[in-house]
């Protein structure tokens, strides 16, 4: 029984890992044709080394693909010896595949022919579907490598967030391309890096169908039983002490479906106009009866 049990697990691990590498090649495929027909086209530089491909492609007519993947497997090289193997790993495939995918569909503007002159569309449609490759990729578990490597690094020996690590490193890309490309080309770059962020994390979080409520209330009995007899739903509670004070209260926590958020949040202050509250997405939610 234990002999049959662990190939189960092998199984399932197997064909896990074969839909995870589905979705990444997938995403790939996608931005590829998307940095194409959208991105080097319109001169767009959405942060990253693609981003700096398309620089270097204006500035010294050198392939994009050829940047991607020199800029990549340096980068590569550099997060072995300061990441380690573990954290480079999940890059690996990216490098390769990512300006591969770019090299074999650098064409595609011969077959899907857009109308350049409409920027706007082209950083809308460009946004979303960039966005929507990088969420799957991202959601699979891999990486394309890039300045994905660079803002490890300066968020482990610099000591900062990724937040703030992506801020600089894509961030001077796109001020760079106002420089070398002219300023509406960076005002386009701004807005379809916010698009491809915004995009992405969507495609790897889902939009929110729940809120999540912490409730600190004088009126505990009252609140719970207004959640539980006239919403049906559940609550848990938990003890919490001020960090100022240092009195102790009970904590209200539940979760619920956006849509019923407005009538929860006036039936609390109804019950006690002075609770505090804090609101955040729920994006999954699992067990319970």
């Amino acid at each position: 029984m234990k002999i049959l049990g662990e190939k189960n697990i092998k199984v399932e691990n197997n064909q896990s890992f074969i839909k995870r590498l589905s979705l990444f090649i997938l995403g790939c495929f996608i931005i590829a044709v998307t940095y194409n027909i959208f991105i080097v086209s319109n001169k767009l530089v959405p942060g990253g080394v693609g981003g700096i491909a398309v620089i270097v492609q204006n500035l010294l007519h050198i392939d994009t693909a050829l940047t991607i993947l020199v800029l990549n497997t340096i980068l590569l090289v550099i997060s072995h010896f300061t990441l380690g193997y573990e954290k480079t790993r999940a890059s690996f495939l990216g490098t390769i595949l990512l300006p591969l995918f770019i090299k074999l569909t650098e064409s595609i503007n011969v077959w899907i022919q857009i109308d350049t002159s409409q920027i706007l569309l082209s950083v809308l449609f460009g946004g979303i579907l960039y966005g929507f490759g990088a969420g799957i990729v991202f959601k699979s578990g891999f990486t394309t490598g890039g300045t994905d490597i660079v803002n490890q690094i300066i968020s482990k020996y610099r000591k900062k967030s990724m937040g703030e690590s992506m801020l600089r490193s894509d961030g001077l890309i796109v001020l760079s391309s106002g420089i070398f490309l002219g300023i509406y080309s960076m005002l386009y770059s701004i807005l379809i890096l916010y698009l491809i962020s915004l995009i992405a994390d969507r495609v790897l979080l889902g939009v929110s169908d729940n809120k999540m409520f912490y409730i600190l209330t004088d009126y505990e009995e009252e609140i719970k039983k207004y959640i539980i007899d006239e919403l049906n739903h559940g609550v848990t509670i938990f003890k919490a002490t001020g960090g100022l004070e240092k009195d102790k209260k009970s904590v209200i926590m539940t979760v619920l479906p956006t849509k019923e958020y407005f009538e929860f949040r006036e039936g609390i202050r109804k019950i006690d106009e002075d609770a505090f509250f804090i609101v955040t997405d729920s994006y999954e939610v699992f067990g319970g009866n």
